[in-house]
């Protein structure tokens, strides 16, 4: 059975004040019920829904992500027109046709899903990833597709924050310091400094982009690699003047105070091989899957760390558990796995060098507020047959 959580929903709101985003989103908000609810002198917006016929928004899977709903139900509590339903994922396929948006979370859905739901007209996820939707069916049956940006709603910050907590949660053996305090020991492990490292992010979106300022205060020197900019790199003195970019001699280039050296993906191994820590901030696509396998973990430093940060998939699990045995792989840590949820009696979790969170690295208070009143704008949006503003569409 589905978990029906009306719009009224209440919970307790932080009396914090949020950041500029923030701000903006609730005054958005407002300024749309004070003028639904009539002025004198003028009309209520005529919806294009009637209050006979709700509008259903569906939260996809049951248990996962919880405080998405949360948040989305307290900014729906003034429209009550709105009703948010959480559907387990192997009762969708039989209910996806009652509903007029869905928030696809970590669900799949393929053309068989798709083709059955005759009212849907938009799929969202609660953050960025859409590698589970079939975008292609989607676009052919009129479904629009999108995601959150990242910038601008603590999504991105939140993760790269996550990435600074699972570098220096390795460095300093966390796992050792659990072990000590748990046997009264005092004054080990010895752990490792930050300072004077090298580190690779790889994929310089939104995520990459926060991460590179709150590491350098550390002492160290930072490479990126984005596909985009294999063939971005200036190629007279007039295009270097124009892009304010550097190209040093084997084609890489150095840009800012922040990020020492740039690189297409055709540096990766380079990059790789001198990197102590290497954290994966890229989406998953069919090019990317996989993508940490035996050569890439062959590419990198003896005893480098891998920090992930992204999705579970871009590793592949066999040529990471190998390099962890042989120790080519100094440690691991991960905010995503293979399977999700991980099985807690999977080895690798037991491995004294990996640390593994519960996919929360964009979990945070100001993220999923500004989240949750991106996905009700949307649905307020939808339910008026106004346009959505705030997402970011990929069909």
């Amino acid at each position: 059975m589905g978990t029906r959580l009306w719009g009224g929903a209440r919970a307790a709101w932080s009396a914090r004040a949020t950041r500029q985003r923030a701000n903006s989103l609730f005054s958005s908000l407002a300024k749309h019920q004070k003028e639904t609810d009539g002025r004198e002198g003028g009309t209520m917006a005529e919806p294009k829904v009637s209050s006979s016929a709700p509008f259903r928004l569906l939260f996809a899977g049951v248990g996962i992500f919880p405080g998405g709903v949360t948040r989305t139900c307290q900014a729906l509590e003034s429209h009550p027109q709105i009703q948010v339903e959480c559907v387990p994922e192997d009762e969708i396929r039989e209910k996806i046709h009652e509903f007029d948006m869905c928030v696809c979370r970590m669900s799949k859905f393929g053309r068989n899903i798709l083709s059955r739901a005759a009212k849907l007209k938009l799929i969202t996820q609660f953050g960025m990833g859409l590698e589970d939707v079939d975008i292609e069916a989607a676009t052919e049956l009129g479904i629009r597709v999108a995601r959150i940006p990242s910038a601008g709603t603590g999504n991105a910050l939140a993760c790269a924050e996550h990435a600074v907590y699972l570098i220096l949660s390795l460095l300093r053996d966390q796992k050792g310091m659990t072990k000590s305090v748990q046997e009264a020991q005092i004054g080990q492990p010895e752990g490792r400094t930050l300072f004077g490292n090298t580190v690779l992010i790889v994929g310089f979106g939104g995520i990459g982009q926060k991460l590179a300022p709150l590491l350098k205060p550390f002492g160290v020197r930072i490479l990126a690699v984005r596909p985009s900019w294999n063939q971005k790199y200036p190629s007279s003195s007039d295009d270097l003047e124009e892009v304010g970019e550097s190209q040093l001699s084997d084609g890489t280039s150095k840009k800012d105070d922040i990020v020492d050296e740039r690189g297409g993906t055709e540096h990766l191994q380079k990059f790789l091989s001198r990197s102590d820590i290497v954290v994966l901030c890229c989406p998953l696509t069919p090019k990317t899957k996989g993508m940490v396998n035996k050569d890439f973990l062959s590419s990198m430093k003896q005893g480098a760390l891998l920090v992930n940060v992204a999705r579970g998939g871009l590793m592949d699990y066999e040529a990471v558990t190998a390099a962890l045995a042989s120790g080519q792989l100094g440690g691991l840590a991960t905010d995503v796995t293979w399977v999700e949820p991980i099985d807690p009696r999977d080895p690798i979790i037991n491995h004294p060098n990996v640390i593994v969170t519960p996919h929360i690295a964009g979990v945070t208070e100001l993220s999923y507020k500004l989240m949750g009143h991106i996905v009700a704008k949307s649905a307020i949006q939808l339910y008026e047959g106004r346009e959505v503003t705030d997402l970011e569409f990929v069909n």
